[in-house]
Formats: structure tokens, C-alpha cells, sequence
């Protein structure tokens, strides 16, 4: 039995208020129902009680976490209270700069490695009062073919996704309130797909990569994983915003995320894909987007047949791009120390160093015509959202390699979980 599935019941969810969802905690830490030490004690018994099986933690910070909680507490009892995010638990990929604390990236070419400051969503997240609790597990580099020890906490035996595969596993088993991520093909979505969570990729340049690993600079997304879509439009309101130490940094004004929240749907235009992002899914997951949609519909959507050109290229263009970019990030680590990556890992990046330059430009100069093809779509429609799945499937098996759905071959693991998440990296949409 996964150990997700040990949810207490909102009788008794104040004696566990590690289930709290960001925006509850906040509201009972406002009015000192609950304090941060308490909330980060819950925490700190869940960690200890589910990490053993689920492993969603590279690193865990308990003693600073109860001591940032102590301060957050004394803060709020001053009437200092910074915010809806003060005092809350979270956890990040251990890819973020942490200063003072190891950045490992889930590999042995970072062993050691102990940033001297912290990324820019790490210190806009402390500034908010967050708690951080510990740093989750990923895939080498965001990258790695390697398996990591972490697992779905609905079923142990099944995918907790990656490459931000500790986040969702952690939010889903309820070892943090919320989670960072990063996501350059799905690594955001995918997890959250699977583990049964919250996960958004913003738009590119809406959230500052400065201070976290990088793996492709024209792909790379920061973003959090959540239990609600109000949680994630919390952490939002934080990090997102302009940062001149990210060139890619959009400079434009941010909204508050949680404006929209409660206003409904009704009349909001749902483009519905009619070519790629439904052609080859399992029964399963194309019966829970048709009874989804039919809900929004009921409570007054608009659906909106549409086709978007080309899409069905966004996986070579994708990895044309990703691969030579990974290359030149670890160009240097890679000649030093070769025999620290794991074998997947380091042969995909030799991989890398083969494609031309000009196809790498080919594939940028396709992207953009990508770009337009999803503008041109909103434009024509008059769009509000696209509605596709996330994930062709629902989680595979740990030590499962390739998906069936009916063709005349199996589709080799990697395949399936990029091809509905990578157009949207491509596109930089979120």
C-alpha cells in the first residue's frame, strides 16, 4: 500500500497539520491556531515517517528548520507576519543554490559542492518566511538516465515521475506543504501527473533560474509543486518577477496569481487540440480529460476545436535543442571528471557534443515558427487556455522501459513522458 494513502481525515487534520494545504496552515498560523513550530514539528514526524519507503530526500535540514520555525513564530507573535508563505515548510530540488547548504544535483561531480548563496527563488522564498525542511531528490543533473531511489507514494512500485522526482514525491506523501522544481521537458508536470499534485511550469523568463543548475538555458522553467491550484498561485506571487542576474528574466509586471481564483469559469474559451496531444494516450486518461472538460462545459466554459500546426515537431526540435545545450553547460566537468557521471548520464552528453552546429540553429529558426503557430492559434480562437493531458498514461512500473498503446511497437519510456509536456518548453508557454 503507498503510503499517500494514509490521509487523515479533516476531523482529525488539525492533529496532523502536515495535511494542511499551504493557504489553511497560512490562515491558522495568522491567527495563532497553529504555530510554525508546530507545523514544522508535523513535518518533521512525516519525513520520519514515509521517507524510509518513499525517499524523496537528498538532504534534510531538521535542526535549521525547527530553528527558522522558532523565529518565524517569534516574528508573527511580534505581529511581524510576512506573509501567506510565513512559517510554511517547503522543500526544494536539489538542484537551487542553497548557501551554506549541499547542492548536489544527484550526482558525484557536485559531491562536496556547498554554494556560497542562495538562488534567487531560494532567498525570495526565505524573505517570505518559508521553511525549508530539506532538498529532494532529482535525476542526474535534471538529465540522467540513471533511476533514482525515489517512488510514487501512491504505489511503491510505480514512477514518482522526474526529473524533479522528490518534489512530487514529497508533496504527494505530505513531507513538505510544497515544493520547487524545475522542468525543461516535463520535469515539473510529469511528477505532478503521476504523483497526483499540483505542478506549473511559467511561462519562460517568469521565474529567475540564477543560482539553480542549469541543463538547457533556452528550455530550463522554474516552478512549484503543490497540493492546490491556490497554493501554487501563493508560492507564485513570490518568485515571480523580474531578475537581472537571469538574462532570460521577462521584465514585465506581475499580476497576483490568486486575483482570478474564485471568479469561474463561464465564458473562459478552452482550446482543444485536434491534432498530436490526443493521438496515441490510453483509454484511461482520455476519458478523465473528456469528464473534465465536461465539467468545466457544465459550469460554463466554451470548448473550442482547434489545430495547431506542426506541434508534432516539437519533440525533434526539443532535443535538438536540449542535447547540444547540456553538452556545452557540462563541456568542463565532463573532460575533468568523466568517470563521476553516471554511464546514461555521460553518454548523452557525448551524444551532445556530436550534433552540428547547424542543425542545432535549424532547430531554433523551427521553434520559432512553433512560437507563432501557438500564438496564432490563441489569436484566431480567441483563446483562454489549451486543454490537453499531461501524460499520455497514468504512472508505469519502476523497472518499466517502454509503454504499449496498441501500435506495432513499444514506445520507448522517454518518448512517452516528453512528447505532451516538451511543446510547451518548445513554445515557452506555461
Amino acid at each position: 500500500m503507498g503510503v499517500a494513502e494514509t490521509l487523515v481525515s479533516k476531523a482529525t487534520v488539525t492533529d496532523r497539520p502536515c495535511f494542511l494545504s499551504i493557504a489553511e496552515a497560512a490562515k491558522l498560523i495568522a491567527s495563532q491556531e497553529l504555530s510554525p513550530v508546530e507545523l514544522t514539528r508535523s513535518v518533521l514526524e512525516r519525513i520520519d515517517e514515509t521517507d524510509a519507503r518513499v525517499h524523496a530526500y537528498a538532504t534534510r535540514l531538521d535542526e535549521r528548520a525547527l530553528d527558522s520555525a522558532r523565529n518565524a513564530e517569534a516574528a508573527i507573535g511580534r505581529g511581524e507576519n510576512a506573509g501567506p508563505l510565513h512559517g510554511i515548510p517547503i522543500a526544494l530540488k536539489d538542484l537551487y543554490y542553497t548557501a551554506g547548504i549541499p547542492t548536489g544535483a544527484g550526482s558525484d561531480v557536485l559531491s562536496g559542492f556547498v554554494p556560497s548563496h542562495d538562488a534567487t527563488v531560494t532567498q525570495l522564498l526565505r524573505q517570505a518566511g518559508a521553511i525549508l525542511v530539506g532538498k529532494t531528490v532529482t535525476h542526474e543533473f535534471a538529465y540522467g538516465q540513471n533511476v533514482p531511489p525515489t517512488r510514487n507514494p501512491w504505489d511503491l512500485e510505480r514512477t514518482p515521475g522526474g526529473s524533479s522526482a522528490g518534489s512530487g514525491a514529497a508533496v504527494a506523501a505530505h513531507s513538505c506543504l510544497a515544493a520547487m522544481g524545475t522542468d525543461t521537458g516535463g520535469s515539473i508536470r510529469m511528477p505532478a501527473s503521476v504523483d497526483g499534485v499540483v505542478g506549473l511550469n511559467p511561462t519562460y523568463g517568469r521565474v529567475s533560474r540564477f543560482g539553480v543548475v542549469p541543463l538547457s538555458w533556452s528550455l530550463d522553467h522554474c516552478g512549484p509543486i503543490t497540493k492546490t491550484v491556490e497554493d501554487a498561485a501563493l508560492i507564485m506571487n513570490v518568485i515571480a518577477g523580474p531578475d537581472p542576474r537571469d538574462p532570460a528574466s521577462a521584465s514585465v509586471a506581475v499580476d497576483d496569481a490568486t486575483r482570478s481564483l474564485r471568479e469561474g469559469v463561464r465564458g473562459l474559451r478552452l482550446g482543444v487540440p485536434s491534432n498530436y496531444f490526443f493521438d496515441r494516450i490510453h483509454r484511461s486518461v482520455g476519458s478523465a480529460v473528456e469528464r473534465a472538460l465536461n465539467v468545466l462545459e457544465d459550469m460554463g466554459a466554451v470548448r473550442v476545436a482547434v489545430e495547431i500546426p506542426h506541434v508534432e515537431l516539437s519533440v525533434p526540435i526539443g532535443i535538438g535543442i536540449l542535447m547540444p545545450e547540456a553538452s556545452a553547460v557540462h563541456q568542463s566537468w565532463i573532460r575533468q571528471q568523466p568517470s563521476r557521471y553516471d554511464d546514461g548520464t555521460r553518454r548523452m552528453l557525448e551524444a551532445g557534443e556530436l550534433v552540428l552546429a547547424t542543425d542545432y540553429l535549424r532547430a531554433q529558426r523551427a521553434r520559432s515558427v512553433i512560437k507563432d503557430e501557438f500564438k496564432r492559434t490563441f489569436q484566431n480562437h480567441r483563446l483562454d487556455a489549451l486543454i490537453t493531458p499531461t501524460e499520455p498514461t497514468a504512472a508505469t512500473r519502476i523497472d518499466q522501459m517502454s509503454v504499449d498503446f496498441g501500435a506495432d511497437e513499444l514506445e520507448p519510456f522517454f518518448s512517452v513522458f516528453v512528447r505532451q509536456t516538451i511543446p510547451f518548453n518548445v513554445s515557452g508557454l506555461p
